[in-house]
């Protein structure tokens, strides 16, 4: 009997639960416009006018389907690609040239000697600054996602966010090294890359600086592999990198501070060389929401230059001390 009375009890208590729930979920006069979901990105997405030193000081439409990489040359000239095609700019945005090819370049930079370096999903290609096709390599693996280079006309530096590593090759096309590679005896924790934004840069030393992009880490790296030195910090404030992988971009100025980019919260912000904050470029709300893939080069005057792909533009950015004359 006794029994039976706990069963019975619990079987109302069931009945009362489910009711609950379908009153909740159907009848409950409660603000649906709330959602539970939300971190707060829309405060994080507000910033200090005070902490952006630079002003936007030109933009200009670019005419590429799909659009992924941006550099600049020791005139000046800003070269864009994606799909299918180079487009060639004067430093006023004039169009200059295209040249078209047969693939999707993810990244590109300019060679000392005016070489253009294309990475495409799984090899490189050479194109003359006439814009032919002067070399292939080979595909690098079957895994790759080629997603930065650089190079100093002796050494190329790919970033294969596919294989999660780095490589060194010269200008051969022959393999030198690998850099990154996990190593707890020399201190190397890895690479993180969660998704396809793995960048690398070469500093004023010749080092060679690689986002750890799931770690928020910028890794400095000697040509032979060996870990110079780290910085970087989670954090969702300004101070700091947030989301799966960031910063996705970065260009290092002539002074040795970084520029990054960041996705998911919007920003372009200066670091010092020591890794410590500086200011921001642009704020977020200067994009467009859900915003990524922002590229970044520095021209000869040290504007920096950013590749829009949501507006498809290039913007260009001059800190404010030196607006008047564009230098920097």
């Amino acid at each position: 009997m006794k029994q039976r009375m706990i069963l019975i009890a619990s079987l109302v208590l069931l009945l009362a639960v489910i009711g609950y729930m379908v009153y909740d979920l159907f009848f409950s006069e409660s603000d649906r416009s709330t959602n539970p979901y939300d971190y707060g990105l829309a405060e994080l997405r507000k910033s200090d006018s005070a902490l952006i030193h630079y002003n936007e000081v030109q933009q200009f439409s670019i005419g590429l389907s799909e659009v992924y990489g941006i550099a600049t040359d020791p005139a000046g000239r800003i070269y864009v690609t994606g799909a299918d095609i180079v487009e060639v700019f004067s430093p006023e945005g004039e169009l200059l040239s295209t040249f078209p090819f047969q693939d999707t370049a993810y990244c590109i930079t300019i060679s000392p000697d005016g070489t253009i370096l294309l990475g495409m999903e799984d090899h490189l290609e050479f194109m003359s600054p006439q814009g032919e096709i002067i070399n292939r390599w080979k595909p690098v693996s079957e895994k790759s996602i080629l997603t930065s280079v650089a190079t100093d006309g002796t050494d190329v530096f790919i970033a294969d966010a596919g294989e999660k590593i780095v490589y060194r090759f010269n200008m051969k096309g022959e393999l030198i090294n690998r850099i990154g590679e996990k190593d707890s005896l020399a201190g190397i924790p890895g690479f993180v890359i969660p998704s396809p934004y793995f960048d690398l840069g070469l500093g004023r030393d010749g080092e060679l600086w690689v986002v750890n992009s799931g770690r928020h880490l910028f890794e400095a790296f000697r040509p032979d592999g060996t870990l110079i030195s780290t910085w970087g910090q989670p954090s969702m404030e300004v101070e700091g990198f947030c989301g799966c992988c960031n910063p996705s971009h970065f260009v290092i100025l002539s002074d040795g501070s970084f520029v990054t980019s960041e996705k998911g919260i919007e920003r372009v912000k200066v670091y010092l060389p020591s890794g410590e904050f500086s200011c921001l470029v642009a704020a977020p709300n200067q994009f467009d929401e859900g915003t990524r893939g922002m590229d970044l080069a520095l021209d000869p005057n040290g504007r920096i230059i950013l590749l829009d792909p949501w507006r498809s533009q290039v913007r260009i950015f001059v800190h404010k001390e030196d607006e008047s004359d564009g230098n920097r």
